[in-house]
């Protein structure tokens, strides 16, 4: 005899269905702000309205407006200056990161999309030393950017995804650089999580800034020398780095 459950019109039981969860507000006046950047078509450097004035504008408190902000700053998309305020760092690209997150929340694996990310970048990176002659200007300035944001997790934060995102940029594949991107905000949404949520700065990002910066140069000096094999260890030894830095976070971050 088949299964009672089977009978037309007998509802199946789903015992796996979970409270649906609505999403962070900080999360949707992120995307309000990001859309904003780019509908209103706002320059590299533009100031952005204090925090008080967007809290007031969007109607929620300061504390959300200041995670939205460091979610945006994780982007690479702003970057927040101590004591001056928010400004545009670069205008986004079609960003993945939605539906990376949403594979992430059902898949559950951070080591796998970390793992994604370092082929990604691998590929990029290996790519822009095989061009001839290699593209390294715009890694030299985020370089430099990068450099000059020690000192501070914000900026360092915002130019560390400006630097990685030119880096694989510099293959010339755009359709590359728009999912790599997604998938390393998913990867840092993790990565940084204690920092979004409480300003609290990871320990790893205290002075000096040095090792970490030689992480990166190392990557800018392999395109510049058009060595691929370099590239490739270069990108490896930073992906390594950054595995530590997850665990750690792992072990501050409590539950969304």
């Amino acid at each position: 005899m088949a299964d009672t459950r089977t009978r037309r019109g007998q509802p199946v039981d789903l015992p796996g269905i979970q409270p649906v969860l609505l999403p962070r507000v900080s999360d949707e006046i992120a995307e309000q702000i990001r859309r904003l950047i780019v509908s209103e078509q706002l320059a590299e450097g533009a100031r952005l309205p204090a925090e008080r004035e967007l809290a007031d504008r969007f109607e929620v408190s300061r504390p959300m407006v200041s995670q939205a902000l460091r979610m945006l700053a994780l982007m690479g998309l702003i970057e927040i200056r101590r004591g001056s305020g928010a400004f545009v760092l670069r205008r986004p690209q079609d960003m993945v990161t939605a539906s990376v997150g949403l594979m992430l929340d059902l898949h559950g694996s951070v080591g796998e999309l970390a793992e994604l990310r370092l082929w990604l970048e691998t590929l990029g990176v290996v790519h822009a030393a095989q061009r001839q002659p290699p593209v390294t200007t715009g890694i030299g300035d985020a370089l430099q950017r990068l450099a000059a944001s020690a000192g501070s997790a914000s900026e360092w934060i915002a130019a560390d995804t400006v630097f990685h995102a030119t880096a694989v940029g510099a293959a010339g594949n755009t359709y590359l650089t728009t999912i790599y991107e997604g998938v390393h905000t998913a990867v840092l949404t993790h990565e940084h999580d204690h920092w979004v949520r409480t300003e609290t700065e990871p320990a790893w990002l205290a002075p000096p800034a040095a090792p970490l910066l030689d992480l990166h140069r190392a990557i800018y000096d392999a395109v510049a020398a058009a060595d691929p094999e370099a590239a490739s260890a270069a990108v490896l030894r930073h992906h390594q780095v950054m595995l530590e830095h997850l665990r750690a976070a792992q072990g501050v971050s409590a539950p969304r």
